[in-house]
């Protein structure tokens, strides 16, 4: 059977926050892009699903705030930090356009974001795993191959191929993108939804070796604990129920009252660990975004925020460049700089925070120095141009 051959200016693999989130705006530069996800529109994955303030603007930005507030998403007023010997309020609203915090369940946030691509014009298409990423005999990526609704192979090229396909990025894996930066510690976490009302806040808790949270969403709270990722295996894989209560109340007294006795409406879900790294972003015909390109320990909670600041960057580089290749290679070049600018810093504390042997002191230090990095990061996204409304 003989393929059927369509042209974008750009292809993105993956749909969910960081490629629906690139797809919408470099849609909304009036360029054709096309979108493939194997996973099902709407569907779950593993996420903190917390926004931190950078990441509610620019959803804000982009006009799509006012729909995760419509699907009952809870507007956190304040985050509080509790260590062993004190506990810290942050209020959210500083009278700047963010008065909340929002943490969305991915099935929530995705679609919108997917829909919002399509909005704009992209070509979006679920339950479609791409079968190669398809290169010249010069090594440069020209597109993908898939299969279409009748079985057929159908070869899609463009300028650029943009994996936004999660950590194990098969974009990443064919092109041989190199590792530049790599992280010494890991987090694993065990977390559940319960039933539970009253949370007002995302609730982070540092003490005695481990780590614990309560993050208010759709239909719930998130309750998670997190250990060394070396510890995994005595302290919490032999039995993930049992092991999860015992870190919740070594680390987190406080939440375990509030969960007691409130029903878990899911299952327990686990990561034993992933040690975090920097992939190179961008070479001849691709480039990565979201997880894909980096990824930094979840105890941040910070790799939403990043995949929607990272859409923008990667976006308005190389939007207006995917007609030379001269100038693509020098603007993916600037969009590694600029990723790296923003992320290498949070990147070493969140690695450093995930070592758990940290003091009460230093613990307040390591999470006062990403809350610096949290700060830049939203006044950068204040002085860029909001993005451009769909091209009609």
């Amino acid at each position: 059977m003989n393929a059927t051959t369509h042209r974008y200016d750009a292809i993105v693999v993956g749909a969910r926050a960081a490629g629906a989130a690139t797809a919408m705006l470099l849609a909304r530069q009036g360029r054709r892009v096309l979108v493939i996800e194997r996973a099902a529109f709407g569907s779950d994955t593993t996420s903190t699903h917390a926004l931190m303030k950078g990441g509610v603007l620019q959803l804000h930005r982009w006009g799509l705030l006012d729909r995760i507030r419509a699907a009952g998403t809870p507007a956190l007023a304040h985050t509080v930090v509790h260590y062993d010997d004190s506990d810290i309020d942050i209020p959210v609203d500083d009278g700047s356009e963010v008065d909340a915090l929002y943490a969305p369940r991915r099935t929530v946030l995705d679609p919108i974001l997917a829909r919002a691509a399509m909005d704009a014009g992209a070509e979006v298409h679920f339950d479609t795993p791409v079968t190669e990423v398809v290169r010249d005999g010069g090594g440069r990526v020209v597109g993908v191959a898939y299969r279409g609704a009748d079985g057929g192979r159908i070869d899609a090229r463009a300028p650029l191929t943009i994996g936004a396909d999660g950590v194990r990025s098969l974009v990443a894996r064919t092109v041989g993108a190199p590792t530049t930066r790599r992280g010494t510690h890991a987090s694993a976490c065990v977390y559940a939804y319960v039933d539970a009302t009253g949370v007002d806040g995302f609730h982070w808790f540092f003490r005695a070796g481990g780590g614990a949270g309560l993050i208010p969403t759709n239909d719930g709270v998130l309750a998670f604990v997190t250990v060394a990722s070396s510890r995994f295996d005595t302290e919490l894989r032999p039995d993930i129920e049992a092991g999860f209560e015992r870190a919740l109340q070594r680390c987190a007294p406080e939440a375990a009252d509030v969960i007691a006795g409130r029903s878990r409406t899911s299952r327990f879900h686990v990561h034993p660990g992933t040690f975090g790294f920097h992939r190179r972003p961008g070479g001849p015909g691709w480039a990565l975004v979201g997880d894909a390109s980096h990824f930094k320990d979840p105890i941040s909670a910070h790799g939403l925020t990043d995949a929607l600041r990272d859409a923008e960057l990667l976006a308005r580089a190389v939007g207006p460049a995917l007609d030379d290749p001269a100038e693509l290679a020098m603007s993916l070049a600037s969009y590694e700089v600029d990723r790296d600018r923003f992320s290498t810093t949070m990147f070493t504390l969140s690695d450093r925070v995930a070592a758990y042997d940290w003091s009460p002191d230093e613990a307040r230090r390591l999470l006062i120095g990403m809350s610096r990095c949290m700060a830049e990061e939203v006044e950068l996204l204040r002085s860029i141009e909001p993005a451009p409304e769909p091209v009609v």
